[in-house]
């Protein structure tokens, strides 16, 4: 069953629809926690959204991917100037609800049914609190809002499964941070050359992790023929080339391998205990393959107590630890 939400984005309206996404900061600008920024990644595939702005809810959308670390998106520009340039991308597919619903008109029967704590709008006036961003909401909320409304049911369900995607938005990303890159003339053309091939864990970067690493951390295979060249914090997040060509920031896995590690669903600590996102179906684990994490992480049959690979280099601490707070769903 979904789960509903409520988003409030009138500064962000226009190019979050259009880009059926959401994107929030990762915390307040002092530093701290925000539920609503937390809410972006508690939130699943297949959970709807109502969008509200401008005192009116005239969107309703179905998250299609799991949120993951983004850029602040360009299209913004000056717009929250204050947050941070990096935060959560939640994919979303849009479609329109007619009529609008402006919650003031209904309060009467949305107050009662309204969360007691982090509600989207006041429960007696019905205007949005502007410091919400995404907000719980209870299915009663949700059919209360849609009641006398009509909206593309069958668009909803099925759009956007091609085009929303983790991979596709990544690579728009990583186009966006390359070209950037093309333009630094503070590189040497050298330099520019091995960063850009490092985008996809070749050249210089794969040299440097095959002279650190020797096989695959998670299967054990070492034919170089079927390992890719994995970054650790995301190449596209990565602060400057040095991190972005580091062998400390790389490792050598298969491509099932890496594709749990690049969404999330895999990493590791420091000592090398392997960590399994408990929002990863185990069954679905299992059919990749990977017999012994399944085995320990969900008990399917007797395993070691832990299971682990060797101990990290201290220098490659603090990747994981990016890899464990922003990437890892956790």
């Amino acid at each position: 069953m979904p789960e509903y939400w409520w988003v409030n984005h009138k500064q962000t309206f226009r190019q979050e629809i259009e880009g059926q996404y959401l994107w929030s900061p990762k915390r307040k600008s002092n530093g701290a926690r925000n539920e609503f920024y937390d809410n972006m990644r508690r939130a699943n595939p297949g959970d709807l959204v109502f969008s509200f702005a401008n005192q009116a809810i005239s969107y309703v959308g179905r998250v299609t991917q799991l949120a993951f670390t983004a850029p602040k998106p360009t299209e913004f520009g000056d717009t929250g100037a204050y947050w941070s340039n990096e935060g959560w991308y939640l994919p979303v597919y849009w479609v329109p609800l007619v009529p609008a619903v402006r919650p003031k008109e209904l309060i009467e029967k949305l107050g009662p049914l309204l969360p007691t704590r982090y509600s989207p709008i006041d429960p007696i006036s019905g205007r949005g609190h502007q410091s919400v961003y995404l907000a719980s909401i209870s299915k009663a909320v949700f059919e209360t809002v849609i009641a006398n409304t009509t909206f593309d049911a069958q668009a909803l369900e099925f759009g956007g499964r091609n085009s929303l995607t983790f991979e596709t938005v990544g690579d728009f990303l990583d186009e966006i941070v390359e070209r950037r890159i093309k333009a630094d003339l503070k590189l040497s053309d050298t330099v520019r050359k091995s960063v850009i091939q490092a985008r996809r864990g070749q050249g210089q970067f794969r040299a440097n992790v095959e002279a650190i690493e020797r096989e695959c951390r998670l299967t054990g295979i070492t034919n170089p023929s079927l390992l890719i060249a994995s970054h650790i914090k995301p190449w596209r997040l990565c602060s400057s080339a040095e991190e972005r060509l580091d062998g400390m920031n790389g490792l050598l896995l298969t491509p099932d391998a890496d594709l749990l590690f690049d969404r999330g669903f895999i990493s590791f600590q420091d000592n090398g205990d392997v960590l399994v996102s408990p929002r990863m179906d185990h069954g679905d684990l299992y059919r990749l393959g990977f017999e012994q994490l399944a085995r320990e992480r969900f008990g399917l049959a007797e395993a070691p107590a832990v299971w682990r690979t060797a101990p990290f280099a201290e220098r490659r601490h603090s990747y994981l630890n990016y890899h464990r707070s922003n990437v890892f769903i956790g």
